[in-house]
């Protein structure tokens, strides 16, 4: 196996790189880690053939990656079942080496895997992200669609009840499309306690163009759903929440939208770039410019271009510091990272720092807002 590269000294001998050979060196070194994890993996297939863990005093395999080669539970788990996969399959560990899959990957797809099947859906998972295999497994073994369920969560249970917190009582289930249930007098003791610190919602594939979405609401949201769900009985006499939320998502969607990018049906005239001036960018820009970079970060890197469709901000491509008009040709989509990063390439880190503290100390939280400022570039020097 080819040896790892090393720097004379230690870690901080990377301060002397310049950038290209430090993203050079980043990509050789996660190559090298990948050859090392697939080393590993290749060895505990024998390993754990040959049960060697029991001569050294372990009951599994697990037991001794956990209490001898100290890894963390989730990575012994992950090796030892891509391990197991390997062993049937030798061609994940060559898309392992590759980059092609992951080691949660592998561990994900392995119960799917058969003789018949494991070479298309290998190549089917390859540079999937982990939603992107939960999504390729729930095509092949499709789930029964979800009862919608709501469930009040205990916040403060007594030292007496053993019933963990954020577990549900059973008694307090209810079927959404059911008519509210009246609240028994242990339940609204349960209401009446602060929100807890809520976990984080769930969203896992089931079927083909079919999730289970799982998150706690408050009791102020818990009854602008039911308010929804009974206005709505008109259209939709089931009371579905999943209706329901998409047409609430589709009116969130649109208000955004018109909000953020000025997109409309039918635009109203407006007049010709030719003048724009000042930093403010009008309608017929932002709108024009949402829609040719599709609602995307339009930076474009060394690798491609910045997959963020997230807190998208308007850039001046040529800075409004140095002229540079408000104008579609001039006014591109950055997500607030990159949008930093350009302006530091060309203001300073100095100057932008002091620029971002203004930012936050003048500006509304909401940078949708027409009052907020449009871009994080520095002013003229």
């Amino acid at each position: 196996m080819e040896p790892f590269p090393t720097l004379p000294g230690n870690v901080a001998g990377f301060d002397v790189l310049s950038d290209d050979e430090l993203v050079e060196r980043v990509k050789h070194l996660a190559a090298c880690e990948r050859r090392a994890s697939v080393a590993l993996i290749r060895s505990l297939v024998e390993f754990d053939s040959r049960q060697l863990y029991l001569r050294e005093g372990c009951s599994s395999l697990f037991t001794y990656c956990t209490h001898v080669l100290h890894l963390s539970e989730g990575s012994a788990y992950n090796r030892i079942e891509t391990a197991r996969a390997a062993r049937r399959y030798p061609e994940v560990l060559e898309a392992l080496e590759r980059g092609d899959l992951t080691l949660t990957a592998v561990r994900l797809l392995a119960p799917q895997l058969t003789s018949a099947n494991y070479a298309e859906v290998l190549a089917a998972a390859r540079h999937r992200s982990k939603q992107g295999i939960q999504e390729l497994i729930a095509s092949l073994n499709p789930r029964p669609e979800a009862a919608t369920i709501i469930r009040r969560v205990a916040t403060q249970p007594s030292k007496d009840d053993p019933t963990p917190i954020l577990a549900a009582a059973p008694e307090l289930e209810t079927s959404l499309p059911m008519n509210t249930a009246p609240i028994s007098s242990a339940g609204e003791n349960v209401a009446a306690t602060p929100a807890p610190q809520f976990r984080a919602a769930v969203l896992t594939p089931l079927a083909p163009a079919r999730y289970k979405l799982q998150v706690t609401l408050t009791l102020e949201t818990h009854e602008k759903l039911r308010r929804a769900q009974a206005l709505a009985r008109h259209m939709l006499p089931s009371g579905d929440v999943g209706s329901i939320l998409d047409r609430a998502l589709t009116l969130l969607i649109d208000h955004l939208e018109r909000r953020r990018f000025a997109r409309v049906a039918s635009p109203r005239p407006s007049p010709g770039e030719s003048t724009a001036s000042g930093r403010h960018i009008s309608a017929t820009v932002r709108r024009a410019v949402w829609q040719r970079d599709e609602g995307r970060c339009a930076f474009v890197g060394r690798t491609g271009r910045c997959r963020e469709t997230a807190f998208l901000e308007f850039h001046h491509v040529a800075p409004y510091a140095t002229g540079g008009a408000a104008t579609a040709d001039n006014i591109q989509l950055r997500c607030r990272a990159h949008n930093q990063y350009e302006a530091r390439l060309f203001f300073g880190d100095t100057l932008v720092r002091e620029q971002s503290e203004v930012w936050v100390e003048h500006t509304p939280s909401d940078r949708s807002s027409e009052a907020a400022p449009q871009t994080l570039e520095a002013p003229p020097r």
